[in-house]
């Protein structure tokens, strides 16, 4: 297997994605074409990703940085498990016999996946049931927005694997989230987090029955989606940089942030209807 780290373009800048077809998971559209759902779909492995899979989500959460069609991403898995992490015989496997510049292009790659999902503009849903591991923990992790259940279960098992906590950006995510011991009992113990502990810890942001959590999700996926869309992209872009800036510049960042969002539409949209009296609809410009 090569791993590589380039982009190999499902589409042309601009062009929409909700023709998209996915060949390593299942990928579809709302009615309205404003939220995408991605479901892992293993469901007799527990959703395990693979070289290609890893590879494939990262050129579509690279592509939607350009899909003005898709507002909002709900990420999920089939079968009642969240994620596995990596495939035990498809990658873990396979790199006990790579060479060291092999095993950084694949460290890397999946760095990727994470930067990719950071920076499209795209708000994150993620829709957590059952088993939530190793990679699929970084999954969720890296989503803007987590619903777990009771049941969920969710451990960045590494240590146990003999590798470092220190994961597709773990020690910097992760922390943030939930607070520094937390986040380092987790990362150093790799043991699994229940999803009251999650819930009381703020990984998740609301706990639902196993059966419901995914329909709770595209529920909040589709109040997002109805929102100004730039001035979402542009909340995304600052919650996610403004965490290496002190208080003084993230002030002025935001000053500039507001002031671009005052000139779109949505925003003299929303000035319109507030003085009707009505209900802004907003249509992303």
């Amino acid at each position: 297997m090569t791993i590589t780290n380039d982009i190999n373009p499902m589409q042309d800048q601009h062009k929409p994605l909700a023709g998209y077809r996915a060949t390593h998971f299942s990928w579809q559209v709302s009615e309205d074409h404003k939220v995408a759902t991605i479901t892992l779909n293993r469901p007799e492995r527990k959703n395990p990703l693979t070289f290609e899979s890893y590879a494939e989500l990262r050129d579509l959460f690279r592509a939607l940085s350009y899909a003005s069609d898709i507002k909002v991403v709900v990420v999920t898995g089939a079968g009642g498990n969240f994620c596995s992490g990596g495939d035990v015989h498809e990658i873990i496997g396979p790199l006990t016999h790579m060479t060291m510049p092999q095993l950084l292009a694949f460290t890397q790659m999946t760095g990727d996946l994470v930067k990719a999902m950071r920076s499209c503009p795209q708000p994150i849903v993620a829709a957590v049931a059952g088993v939530c591991a190793g990679a699929g923990a970084i999954l969720a992790m890296a989503s803007d927005i987590r619903l777990g259940t009771a049941e969920s279960k969710t451990a960045f098992l590494f240590t146990r694997v003999g590798l470092a906590g220190a994961d597709m950006g773990a020690c910097a995510i992760l922390p943030r989230i939930i607070g520094q011991g937390r986040a380092s009992e987790l990362l150093y113990t790799g043991r699994s987090m229940s999803g009251q502990e999650g819930h009381q810890w703020g990984f998740y942001n609301q706990l639902h029955e196993s059966d419901q959590v995914l329909a709770a999700a595209h529920t909040m996926a589709a109040q997002i989606a109805a929102g100004p869309t730039f001035a979402n992209g542009m909340t995304k872009h600052c919650l996610h940089h403004e965490w290496n800036m002190g208080v003084d510049d993230a002030i002025d960042a935001e000053a500039h942030a507001q002031a671009i969002c005052m000139q779109t539409r949505d925003f003299h949209r929303a000035y319109h209807a507030f003085v009707a009296k009505s209900r802004p609809i907003f249509e992303g410009d």
